[in-house]
């Protein structure tokens, strides 16, 4: 059963639509990071993928994993990780997991298009579901305010913009 998340807060940031980095552990004990689009539905993360990405490889030795979102708009300085048990999902329910997943980073037009879902479709045969076992997250704008009186955030000049 997934943990409890935190707050409302952490809702809003996984319903968003980000970009989020996923960490498997490799077999020599170092972490395997990429990039990867996500769905958060029923507690779960749920991330498409290729059978044959180092990622799913990983998972299928050693099911544990942890995605992180981490939201870098200016005065939105915020994020969430959740660490717990990943599974691999196939056929039919991974399809349409994958093709809801999808469906939510690429436009009608582009799911429509004989040569842009049906690629995805093709390539990412499986679905990782990470049910979460502990969350963090965090607001940079809290921690402004209460570590520095909102002076880091609220001073022009005081923050280097991002390339």
């Amino acid at each position: 059963m997934p943990a409890q998340t935190p707050d409302r807060s952490v809702h809003e940031i996984l319903r968003g639509r980000h970009i989020a980095s996923l960490a498997t552990q490799n077999a020599d004990g170092t972490i395997h990071l990429t990039a990867v689009w996500y769905l958060f539905e029923n507690g779960n993360l749920l991330v498409a993928t290729s059978s044959k990405t180092r990622k799913a490889r990983n998972l299928a030795a050693r099911p544990k994993a942890s995605l992180m979102v981490d939201i870098r708009k200016p005065g939105a300085e915020r994020g969430v990780t959740a660490t717990g048990i990943a599974e691999l999902l196939t056929g039919q329910q991974s399809l349409e997991i994958n093709g809801r997943i999808h469906s939510r980073y690429l436009s009608a037009a582009a799911m429509s298009d004989p040569q842009i879902e049906p690629v995805f479709a093709s390539f990412e045969d499986l679905t990782v579901r990470i049910t979460p076992a502990s969350w963090i997250s965090w607001d940079m704008a809290a921690l402004d305010a209460q570590a520095f009186g909102g002076r880091l955030g609220g001073t022009p000049g005081y923050l280097l913009a991002l390339d």
